[in-house]
């Protein structure tokens, strides 16, 4: 189960999609809330309420019935705002309010934001009748566009064809943006001969490949480890001069070629990412990405270099701490990401259990288990709550120590905290009930109507060995 170090790759191929919508609907990088003045004070009241079951329209309401101003485009940047929390119930409410409450005119920009909300909250249903619904003079390029990234996101190639052939009759398919989206999706679905055939068609209508477009074919070059491929459209990126790769670009390009292994070919397109962390308005994800980038090629100096210049040049949050640590531990370097903690307790930032997490997980693995415990319960007493994989990595150490006891007592809190799209370690999980097998029936019984309970016990019959569990089931 690989927590510490997503492929990089795979993030940027994944969220294709997702960063071509914004890249075609936001004209330029929305701007962050100025919270320091006065006039912001109706996000800083809808800003704490972080629970999705909480509505913000009674502070929206009670905002506007004490007479205080309600523009437009500053309600627009609260949607964004929330929007990159992730918190899209909210968003949403405060786009309803928006148009249907304070009556301000509906564009179809606002409804293609709605549909992207919608899809969100209610799924792809809800948003194909918003869709429906609106007027035609509201349903043009853009409110497509909205629904065909639902369709892509919720893989319906059917739909998402069937979409984009009516966006061909009706004069709606004459940029790189739809055949991006499309290419996204068959990439996801492992159609390659599908993104041949989209970029064929975009040059027999004159339609000019985009980073995008080309990001996402090396993407599916890199995952057949087809060195060529990855080689052809490198190029095509540099010689192609209405093309300007960006820092996700390269980053996509230098990942593609550690994919097939050609780590000469890498290294002079990381210098190139290097140059644009320090000039592009990425903000910290530049550093956060080369320092995983790095981390996962191993070339530790590299590391420590990319930190310093990280500090030199930005402000650093919880995030760059704990991509920081998490970066030291794929060397084993418990030493360094101890340093790395205290610098961060020292800086006195807002508790995030995430930080000490990565800790603790280097203390599990090197069988610290007593230091990973103090460390547990000193985040504890400063109000912070330990994650499911806190658990599951104090699960695997007490594993390791033979202390099955409290390794069965962690992975119980592990699967309590599991959030319900996420599922556990299947090899902890196993490894606790092949000891229990062994050991306490009492305590066997409890863990497996607890596993049941949660939706887990097919991960835990898929093991053969599990005669017990099967036993059990047999009689039951």
């Amino acid at each position: 189960m690989n927590i510490l170090f997503p492929n990089p790759l795979s993030q940027l191929s994944k969220s294709a999609s997702q960063k071509m919508f914004r890249h075609f609907f936001c004209t330029r990088s929305p701007k962050s809330l100025d919270r320091s003045d006065p006039s912001n004070n109706l996000y800083k009241r809808i800003s704490p309420l972080g629970d999705p079951k909480i509505s913000v329209v009674p502070v929206l309401d009670q905002w506007a019935a004490e007479g205080r101003p309600v523009h437009k485009e500053y309600l627009e940047s609260i949607i964004k705002e929330l929007k990159a929390y992730k918190r899209y119930k909210h968003a949403l409410e405060v786009s309803r309010w928006m148009t249907e409450k304070r009556y301000m005119p509906l564009r179809e920009l606002d409804v293609s934001i709605q549909i992207n909300l919608i899809h969100r909250v209610h799924g792809l249903k809800e948003a194909e009748n918003c869709f429906n619904n609106v007027s035609s003079k509201l349903k043009g390029f853009n409110a497509h566009i909205a629904l065909l990234n639902c369709y892509v996101h919720e893989k319906s190639a059917e739909k998402a064809e069937a979409l984009m052939q009516k966006m061909r009759e009706m004069g709606y398919a004459n940029s790189p943006l739809p055949y991006n989206l499309m290419m996204n999706l068959h990439y996801g679905l492992g159609n390659c001969k599908k993104l041949d055939d989209l970029m064929n068609e975009m040059e027999g209508r004159g339609i000019k490949f985009d980073p995008f477009t080309l990001t996402i074919r090396l993407s599916a070059y890199a995952a057949a480890s087809d060195a060529e491929g990855v080689d052809k459209i490198a190029k095509m990126m540099e010689i192609d001069p209405l093309i300007v790769p960006d820092f996700s670009a390269y980053a996509v390009v230098a990942q593609g070629y550690l994919k097939v292994g050609q780590l000469d070919k890498a290294l002079p397109i990381l210098n190139k990412m290097e140059e644009l962390a320090v000039t592009t308005r990425k903000g910290k994800f530049p550093y956060d990405f080369l320092l995983k980038l790095y981390a996962g090629m191993q070339r530790r100096d590299d590391v420590l270099r990319i930190w310093e210049m990280y500090k030199q040049k930005q402000k650093i949050n919880n995030k760059g701490y704990m991509t920081m640590m998490s970066s030291l531990l794929s060397f084993g370097d418990i030493g360094g990401i101890e340093d790395i903690f205290k610098e961060w307790e020292s800086r006195g930032l807002s508790y995030d259990f995430r930080v000490p997490n990565v800790l603790i997980h280097a203390y599990c693995r090197n069988g610290e288990l007593e230091k990973a415990e103090a460390l547990i319960d000193k985040g504890l007493s400063e109000g912070g709550e330990p994650f499911s994989t806190t658990w599951f990595y104090m699960a695997l150490g007490y594993i390791k120590d033979n202390q099955i006891s409290k390794a069965v007592e962690a992975l119980k809190k592990a699967i309590l905290k599991c959030p319900p799209d996420h599922k556990p370690n299947t090899e902890t999980l196993n490894t606790c009930l092949e000891h229990m097998e062994r050991g306490d029936v009492e305590k066997s019984e409890e863990f497996i109507k607890l596993i049941k309970k949660e939706s887990l016990y097919s991960l835990a019959v898929q093991d053969s060995s599990m005669d017990f569990i099967k036993s059990g089931e047999s009689q039951s």
